[in-house]
Parts: structure tokens; sequence; C-alpha cells
């Protein structure tokens, strides 16, 4: 464990917009290199040709990503029951060994790393390993399925989903649930109405609870009380991803983690790419990659770069807009 806290490649005649539509569509059909790809125009986001550098693949599962104060990411290898650490200079180093399974990462008032936890299903401080504790494995009585994401945030406590395992085919799925911890410890279930809840995310206010419905073809969006308690949920942006089968012939926009820039934006990994929205969930474009995307974070000194990660591979992208910074992610 560390020891540290907290291309051309069409015709130029071409217009720019016609090249990035063109590649993207190479790049999801395998022809184009990861190292040929690079980003429509999203105004305000990232600019026409910004380069999609891939920083390393073949990781061991790649989830949880999570910018640190120093400018380094970190992220999970679930399967690997590890937490990695990528530097700035793109080095990359374990940084915490024997994660409990750990999956969804974020950062609490105090500056510890909290973390969902797959192996004993549970939802506790993972780092500084002096401050490792339990914060909550039930829920009257019965213990959590398998907790995937959370958010901390800044007033109301921690939000987090468990969607369960993926059944078998043949089998009864677990009861999908989302659920907040508060400031006290209090373990609440508010939502139980999102057929595969996934990643989930706060709005800078604070006043808004998004979730990512992966069963569905929209982000899910909850007003948030003060205490936590939620609204009536209602849909916030349709994903351009769409509806396609998996390989157990359940219907998946592939619909994953979240993240909010500094002007409010909300950027959702999906089957798609990279979907981006604005603070009132009108689609403002998508950014492709070479593998499906499963969660994102900005980091650096200036939160000013989008990691993605995915299927095992790690990707960086310098944006023009920050991530917010009122919280950790």
């Amino acid at each position: 464990m560390s020891s540290m806290r907290l291309a051309d490649v069409l015709n130029p005649s071409s217009t720019l917009a016609l090249r990035v539509s063109v590649l993207a569509t190479l790049i999801w059909a395998g022809h184009a290199k990861a190292e040929d790809l690079v980003t429509p125009a999203i105004e305000g986001v990232v600019a026409a040709g910004t380069k999609i550098e891939l920083i390393q693949d073949g990781f061991n599962g790649t989830e949880g990503p999570l910018g640190l104060p120093d400018g380094s990411l970190v992220f999970t290898e679930t399967p690997a029951n590890r937490i990695t650490r990528i530097a700035a200079d793109g080095s990359v180093s374990a940084f915490v060994e024997d994660s409990n399974g750990s999956n969804g990462l974020g950062v609490d008032a105090h500056g510890d790393i909290v973390s969902v936890q797959r192996g004993k299903p549970q939802v506790g401080v993972i780092y500084p390993a002096e401050h490792r504790k339990l914060l909550a494995d039930s829920f009257e009585g019965k213990p959590f399925n398998q907790p995937n994401d959370l958010v901390v945030g800044s007033k109301a406590g921690i939000f987090f989903t468990d969607p369960g395992a993926q059944p078998k085919p043949g089998e009864a799925a677990p009861a999908p649930a989302v659920y907040h911890i508060d400031t006290g410890g209090k373990v609440q279930r508010i939502a139980t109405d999102i057929a595969r809840p996934n990643g989930i995310q706060l709005s800078t206010d604070e006043k808004t609870l998004y979730i990512a419905n992966t069963a569905g073809e929209y982000v899910i969006a909850y007003d948030v009380a003060a205490n936590g308690s939620v609204g009536k949920p209602r849909n916030f942006a349709k994903l351009k991803a769409g509806l396609t089968p998996t390989d157990t012939g359940a219907q998946s926009s592939g619909a994953d983690g979240l993240a909010v820039d500094a002007k409010g934006r909300l950027y959702v990994a999906s089957n798609a790419g990279i979907e981006v929205f604005d603070a009132k969930g009108k689609a403002l474009g998508v950014i492709a990659l070479p593998k499906k995307p499963q969660n994102l974070a900005f980091a650096g000194q200036d939160k000013k770069l989008l990691y993605v990660v995915g299927r095992g591979a790690v990707y960086k992208i310098a944006t023009q807009s920050a991530g917010f910074s009122g919280r950790a992610k």
C-alpha cells in the first residue's frame, strides 16, 4: 500500500466533423487504433480533435475512478481485490491491496477514502489502513446483495446503489435498491423502483440525485431533502445508447458511472461512450471509445482531465471544463 494520502487517418479535405464521425465508426468496428482516437466538439466540454489517450490496458477489472488532491487518480480492480493508482506522469502502482472487493469510491469529510465493497458486502472506510472501519453492511437485519457505486455528499451523507449480482438464466434476480447512510450512521432504503441501479451522483448543489439505470433508456433523477430522503423519480436524460440485448437476453443501455463538472453538466458512461448532458438533461454530445466505458472521474490538479475506465482499459481526455471542486467526485 502506498503511504500517501490523501491522425489524421482520413482525407484531410473532408470536414473535421465528418472525419471525427467516420473515425468513431471505424473504432467501434475495430478498424482504428486507440492512439488514433479523438473527440468530437462538445461546446464547453472538449474541443474537436482532442486526443483520447490510452493510459494502459489489461487491468483486472476497471471501476471506481477517483481523483486525489495531488492530481493522481485511483481506481478499483475489483476481481483482483486491489485499488490501483495512476500518477500525474502516467506511472501505475498498487495503492491498496486487500480491498475487500472495493468497487465505487468516494472521499468523506475527513479526507478518508470510502468504498462500496463486494467481498463481504458492505460500505466502509478503506484508506488509510489505520482508519478502516465498517459503516454499514445490512438493512433491517438483511445483508446487502452486491453494493456497486456511491457518492459521498458534503452534507447529506452517503448514497449508494445495490443492484445485486447479475442473475444467471432461469434464476430470480435479487431485489435492487438504492440506500442512504446519514451522518449519524442510520441506513435508509430510498428507492426500489429502478430495474438495475448502477452509477450514482449528486448535482453540484446536492439537491438532485442522479442514478444510471443499466436496464433502462434514461438517467433517473430524484429531488433530495436536507435529511437525505428523496422525492418521486423522474426521467432526467434519455440515453443515445438505447437498449440492446445482453448475453443473458436482458436489455441494457450500459448506463454505468456518472460524473459532474463545474457547470453542472452530467457525464454518463453508456454503450454509446461518454454521453454528456447539461444541467437540465439536454444532450450535448457523445465521446466514443474503443471499449465500452464503465466509469469516469475528473482528476488532475485543476480537475481538467477526464479519466474513463472500462473493460480493463484506462483512458485520459483533456477537457475545457473542470470537474466539480465541491467534492472529490
